[in-house]
């Protein structure tokens, strides 16, 4: 084949059996080999929800919520004039979850391989409907597709991490019919298999990934991500009506906006197709006619300025101390701290005797983190602060372009500033309430 494509549909494309339909006419017309789905609209946030609820022990509402979780999902059947054989299907994999819920509230707990076990069930569910779905637009061959026959990782539960040289050798092994264009697939998102055969997850928003990780392991042309907005835009258009399309942009522009609050994609979305230079197309799957933007690794238009994210519940940890006065590996003894928690830091500053992080807000409910901070060092922590950050290019050699930004920004208080680490990003923190407003004033002096 020359070229092979992998489209992704998020969970708004899988809401109903209309959705569906509609997705799976989407993916056909755009000659899709291989189709990676995520859970039914809301249905993770379900999941979530009934193994906080069994871990209670409240079985009463626990039976309400599996209740609404299977009424859903016989209603698609039903509107999708599913088979017995995908009925049955449907019915063993309901039956499981309540199984797994009942565990869970006999026991009271619910261990992390549990938990991913649980979560697992809504791309499954999907998946096993949007095979009738895709069968109902098209006479060529539908095969559904386990994902943990692919995606192998590692037995980091919530937050596996992938195998890539496993992915490869498996996507050659088990997908020659899809390779060849003898079928076309459909599989889940999200979800992978660690090597003792347990069933893991990627983490929120990692259907994204798992379809980056699917076109890198098959070496596919280009990676489609339909949602249900056409494209990426300036900033968030919730924030600026103003906000304009964007036809294309850079692999390493697109990253930083998915890493600093854009919604659109996952951040870890584009490390598997940059590695192999895979085209990324984002569009919607309620609008397939609309224009969409494409990422790439070059483009000919580099403005100054592409776009603008905005990233709230930030909080600012100050380290300070004398002892770093002057002294040599202070730094990687706070850096080992916040590894030992597995825990990200997004930007840094540092002066003689002081050392600012920001950090997500619910990062501050690891208690032993703070306290083993303590230890080396006065913490002083800030909450309610929202990161805002200015993606484009040569942002670092640009003279008079922070005095802009701060006449642009007017009376707000500007808390952070990081600058320099990166050509394409320049970020800063501000008060929560000031997010929007920030956003907006700088969106109107260089975008709009």
């Amino acid at each position: 084949m020359s070229e092979i494509i992998v489209a992704k549909f998020g969970g708004s494309s899988m809401a109903d059996a209309n959705a569906m339909l509609r997705s799976a006419k989407v993916g056909l017309d755009n000659k899709a080999n291989l189709i990676v789905v995520s859970a039914t609209y809301g249905t993770t946030n379900q999941l979530i929800e009934l193994s906080e609820l069994a871990q209670k022990g409240n079985w009463t509402k626990c039976e309400s919520l599996l209740d609404q979780i299977n009424e859903k999902h016989y209603k698609i059947a039903k509107d999708l004039g599913a088979c017995e054989e995908i009925n049955s299907s449907i019915n063993n994999l309901l039956n499981e979850v309540k199984t797994i819920s009942k565990g869970i509230s006999l026991l009271k707990e619910c261990s992390p391989k549990a938990f991913d076990r649980l979560q697992s069930f809504g791309e499954r569910l999907s998946s096993t409907l949007f095979v009738k779905a895709v069968q109902n637009c098209t006479k060529q061959t539908v095969k559904f597709l386990d994902a943990r026959e692919i995606i192998s990782t590692d037995d980091n539960f919530s937050k596996a991490t992938p195998i890539v040289s496993n992915i490869e050798s498996n996507c050659k092994l088990k997908l020659k019919d899809c390779l060849e264009g003898k079928a076309l697939y459909v599989t889940q998102g999200f979800i992978g298999q660690s090597p003792d055969g347990s069933t893991t997850t990627l983490g929120r928003g990692g259907s994204d990934y798992s379809a980056a990780l699917f076109a890198e392991g098959m070496s596919a042309s280009t990676l489609q991500i339909w949602t249900d907005v056409a494209g990426i835009a300036t900033t968030d258009p919730r924030i600026v009506k103003e906000a304009k399309p964007i036809d294309v942009i850079t692999f390493q522009e697109a990253a930083e906006l998915a890493t600093f609050g854009a919604k659109i994609l996952h951040p870890t979305t584009l490390t598997p197709a940059l590695r192999k230079n895979i085209k990324v197309f984002v569009g919607s799957s309620y609008e397939a006619q609309a224009k969409g933007t494409w990422i790439k690794k070059e483009c000919e238009d580099r403005p100054l300025i592409r776009a603008m994210a905005l990233r709230n519940k930030q909080c600012l940890l100050t380290l300070s101390t004398p002892k770093m006065l002057h002294a040599h590996g202070f730094l990687l003894e706070i850096f080992k701290v916040f590894n030992d928690h597995k825990v990200s830091i997004d930007s840094i500053t540092t002066s003689e005797i002081s050392v600012a992080v920001t950090l997500d807000d619910a990062t501050l409910l690891n208690k032993s983190l703070i306290s083993d901070l303590e230890e080396l060092a006065n913490v002083k922590i800030e909450q309610d602060l929202s990161m805002v950050s200015l993606i484009g290019n040569n942002i670092n050699h640009t003279p008079n372009l922070a005095a802009k930004i701060f006449k642009a920004l007017g009376n707000i208080n500007v808390r952070m500033i990081c600058l320099g680490a990166s050509k394409h990003n320049f970020c800063f923190l501000v008060d929560e309430n000031e997010g929007k407003n920030a956003i907006s004033y700088l969106h109107k002096e260089f975008i709009s």
